[in-house]
């Protein structure tokens, strides 16, 4: 296709609206397009770089023995109410359905999968298990001003995984950074190792 037919054209001048220098250019570029503070459309040539990191992600998890699964983005309440984060997850977009049932926006699936896996994993046999999505994610920031980092709705890959003990989950971790590593250098970016809280 020529870029004369493209949907999505440069623009001359910054967008007004626009903070951070990430959004500034790729909205610039016909990358995205601002719906509301912190949420973006994805135009053509951005859905189409997000698609081919997206695969570089999926084949290198593969390779590594993960499974892909897609859970759900609309959350039952009674799971978060059970660990306690339903008060405690400061950004949880909560929702409320017209016959009064409450519902979370997932910003994080943890108290999704984890019943599911119970479900499933019956012994020790059944493990190790590594789970991963690239997922539609939400999160109430109170100030979403980064362009595409730290936005409301977002997509990310996360993964998940159930070990039979502790040694074994370290093991795992190490070998999963590697990974991480191999899918930056397959982007062409150089990834520094740091150590930060986790999230919440």
């Amino acid at each position: 296709m020529r870029y004369s037919q493209l949907f999505g054209k440069t623009l001359r001048q910054d967008p007004k609206d626009e903070v951070s220098t990430n959004a500034k250019l790729l909205v610039r570029a016909g990358f995205v397009k601002k719906e509301v503070s912190g949420v973006y459309n994805f135009l053509p040539l951005g859905l189409r770089v997000l698609n081919k990191i997206s695969q570089i992600v999926r084949e290198e998890m593969d390779k590594a023995g993960g499974q892909e699964l897609l859970l759900s983005a609309l959350q039952n309440s009674q799971n978060w109410q059970k660990t306690g984060r339903w008060k405690s997850f400061d950004a949880l977009f909560k929702v409320k359905s017209q016959y009064d049932q409450e519902y979370a926006l997932g910003p994080t699936h943890e108290e999704v999968l984890v019943p599911i896996a119970c479900g499933y994993v019956k012994s020790y046999r059944d493990l190790p298990i590594c789970l991963y999505q690239i997922q539609t994610k939400f999160r109430d920031e109170p100030r979403a001003k980064s362009g595409l980092l730290r936005g409301r709705e977002f997509l990310m890959k996360d993964l998940y995984s159930f070990h039979t003990d502790e040694a074994a989950m370290f093991a795992f971790y190490e070998k999963m950074k590697k990974v991480y590593q191999k899918v930056f250098g397959r982007l062409g970016l150089e990834a520094i190792e740091t150590k930060a809280a986790g999230g919440t």
